[in-house]
């Protein structure tokens, strides 16, 4: 305890010592005093409850809630910046890509529960992605050029609260350290490229699974931003952000 806690705790201490000697100095009544004293004495307990557990549990879920918001931000800012263009970028790799984008197609329509449970389906799902469909050069200089923007990402305290997010960035980040340590992506042998494809693999299924949560954020409190995402669909082909 601080100096100054110590002092003002004895203060009012003792200011309440000569309230209750002011009282027992006008009134003469100690029976009063001691009736008085013990039954705030016995709310005390209640109070504590009330307080630690009820009220400090509810500031904690709002804290939580405005911090969860501060995080969809910053979630925002990860796919204008690099999600949504990586996932058209591995959206290459991956041979199912039609049957995934008619999937989402279905998106608009979509509950909020199809979002959570597509969310966890997509997450860890068995894509076939393979190394020799897209472009991993250029993949390489999409992410490389972002490395500063992934730091300073992962440098956020915030992100201590979002789990999922965090392993998004990692898997991320991960998958740009392996493609800038390789000199020739086309040189690769075989058994490097189904390494890279597992890398790829996990970082496609952990950004579209975050994208499609941040989807459910944004079609709950901002729908004019889940109609701009819905028109660059980076799975459709022939998405245009403008409005047909």
């Amino acid at each position: 305890m601080k100096r100054w806690q110590l002092w003002l705790a004895l203060t009012l201490v003792a200011l309440s010592a000569a309230l209750y000697l002011l009282h027992y100095a006008i009134f003469r009544d100690a029976h009063h005093i001691a009736i008085y004293f013990l039954g705030d004495v016995a709310f005390i307990p209640i109070e504590v409850l009330l307080v630690t557990l009820i009220i400090h549990r509810l500031l904690q879920i709002h804290e939580k809630r405005a911090m969860l918001h501060k995080m969809n931000m910053v979630i925002g800012a990860f796919y204008s910046e690099v999600g949504t263009g990586l996932m058209a970028r591995l959206a290459e790799f991956d041979a199912g890509r039609d049957r995934l984008a008619k999937e989402l197609a279905a998106a608009r329509d979509w509950a909020d529960k199809d979002f959570l449970l597509a969310g966890r389906r997509y997450r860890d799902a068995d894509f076939a992605l393979d190394a020799l469909r897209g472009n991993l050069a250029g993949l390489r200089d999409f992410l490389v050029a972002r490395r500063t923007f992934l730091l300073a990402l992962l440098e956020n305290p915030n992100l201590m609260e979002h789990e999922t997010f965090t392993d998004v960035l990692w898997a991320v980040f991960h998958l740009t350290e392996e493609l800038a340590a390789r000199r020739d992506l086309a040189a690769c042998p075989a058994t490097d490229r189904d390494h890279l494809a597992g890398d790829l693999k996990r970082a496609y299924g952990r950004v579209l699974a975050e994208w499609l949560i941040y989807m459910w954020h944004l079609k709950r409190n901002y729908p004019y931003l889940f109609s701009l995402a819905l028109r660059t669909n980076p799975f459709d082909p022939a998405a245009r952000p403008e409005v047909a």
